[in-house]
């Protein structure tokens, strides 16, 4: 089990992409969050196994239709508590 931390820049905000990344990691079964953040990014976590992450975060690359992300910041983050996979206030 691996976790990682993304921020998502971009035209990101408005373009479904919380919800969209929601159904992408529970059809992956992978677990974690995803929120906006104040500055227009999407900020998120994503953990489970190393090879579902790493395809979900290629993913991420492109997004949703109507989502153009100018980049993807990728980190490793400390594995998120509770089940599943949520999308959190906009902070």
């Amino acid at each position: 089990m691996i976790a990682r931390h993304l921020l998502i820049s971009g035209r990101v905000q408005g373009v479904g992409f919380r919800h969209w990344l929601e159904r992408a990691a529970r059809e992956a079964g992978v677990s974690g969050w995803v929120r906006n953040r104040a500055g227009g990014e999407v900020e998120a976590v994503l953990a489970g196994d190393p090879t579902a992450v790493a395809r979900l975060v290629a993913r991420c690359r492109g997004g949703p239709p109507g989502a153009d992300v100018a980049a993807l910041a990728e980190a490793p983050a400390e594995m998120p508590t509770g089940d599943g996979f949520r999308r959190l206030p906009s902070l």
